[in-house]
């Protein structure tokens, strides 16, 4: 559901936008991330019902939790309402994040198509490690070009670690000249 809402509300305000960028604004609108985080704006989480074990380990502030809780509440909202009901409800998220995304520029998207543009193989993202609580964990990434390491970062979601690697990979890139790619022969 709240992808068809997604899509729709980005076709029908930037019809004439390219494909990919109307793909990577969405995929970013209905994100775990995204949704957890309006669902930590509604405190939603106060009202899950969980078992002992997952209460204990944070479940109230999971990210995962919180995101499926949202879409079961915009399900809730269609079924009972309709599709202008959830439209109602989801509209204003979407365009509040969409608004961000189409504004922030995909570091993963712009490195993969600046080292292609040289004829260089894409970047290679390696997880190298995790720390934290299971609620609320740091992931490690490592962003690999032509098998050398380019850039590492950490952040909260193995997504978000690897924007930042890519993002300081690109910047790292800047004042570097890439070796040209090999030619047969």
């Amino acid at each position: 559901m709240l992808g068809l809402v997604a899509a729709s509300w980005l076709y029908r305000g930037r019809p004439l936008e390219p494909e990919g960028d109307l793909s990577r604004v969405k995929s970013h609108v209905v994100s775990a991330e995204v949704l957890a985080r309006f669902a930590h704006r509604l405190e939603l989480g106060s009202a899950l019902r969980l078992g002992r074990g997952e209460e204990r380990s944070g479940g109230r502030d999971k990210q995962s939790l919180l995101a499926c809780a949202l879409e079961a509440v915009i399900g809730a909202v269609y079924i009972d309402g309709g599709l202008e009901a959830a439209r109602t409800l989801v509209e204003p998220w979407i365009e509040s994040e969409a608004t961000e995304a189409i504004d922030t520029p995909d570091a993963k998207s712009d490195l993969q198509e600046l080292l292609q543009a040289r004829g260089l193989a894409p970047p290679v993202y390696r997880h190298v490690g995790r720390e934290g609580p299971d609620h609320d964990p740091i992931f490690h990434v490592e962003c690999l070009i032509d098998g050398e390491i380019a850039a590492d970062a950490a952040g909260r979601s193995k997504k978000v670690a690897e924007r930042r690697a890519a993002r300081r990979a690109l910047a790292g890139l800047a004042n570097v000249r890439l070796r040209e790619p090999k030619t047969p022969a």
